[in-house]
């Protein structure tokens, strides 16, 4: 018995590209978070495109987040930033156990310096991040001269690929895609 050849390559064209795939993941990640302003996702993965570590933007472990203040305006101890662990932080965390050499992570912002300084320590090559919209801050401008000393390079995932999603936790309902 012999395989038909004209069967073969007959696969569906519509399916995620890697980086699309891999930023839905994070984006996906994201929406567990429970800042009601910002929800940031992280989405770590190796050489061979398999996924290591996974992190959203959230308060650290055994932090009880409804005794957190999730406000962004007013006194710094009664604000978000002194306390909220960010994705790209809680991503390498959950993926300490493995080696994070070489590995590429996936976000929905830029990282700031603190986390950029966390994906070089371990060893992260490649960011590929969605929205660059705090470029001009002071923290951003120090990612970028972090990333550009360490050689760890990063871009935007290009506008082709970035789609619109329609996901459903139904059975039998499948992804569609908005944009096309």
């Amino acid at each position: 018995m012999e395989i038909n050849k004209e069967k073969l390559g007959n696969k569906r064209q519509d399916y995620l590209s890697w980086d699309e795939f891999f930023m839905s993941i994070a984006k996906l990640a994201g929406a567990r978070s429970k800042d009601p302003s910002t929800q940031v996702g992280a989405c770590i993965v190796d050489e061979n495109n398999r996924v290591l570590a996974i992190g959203y933007n959230g308060t650290p472990n055994n932090f009880n987040d409804d005794e957190f203040p999730w406000d962004r305006d007013g006194e710094d101890l009664e604000t978000k930033y002194l306390y909220v662990c960010h994705a790209e932080r809680n991503a390498i965390a959950n993926g300490n156990r493995l080696s994070l050499k070489g590995a590429r992570i996936y976000v929905d912002l830029f990282p700031c310096n603190e986390c950029a300084k966390e994906i070089i320590q371990f060893g992260i090559k490649e960011v590929i991040y969605l929205s660059d919209k705090y470029a001009n801050s002071k923290e951003t401008v120090a990612s970028k001269y972090l990333f550009d000393k360490s050689n760890v390079t990063y871009r935007q995932l290009e506008k082709e690929h970035q789609k619109t999603l329609k996901l459903s936790i139904k059975p039998d309902v499948p992804v569609t895609y908005l944009d096309d």
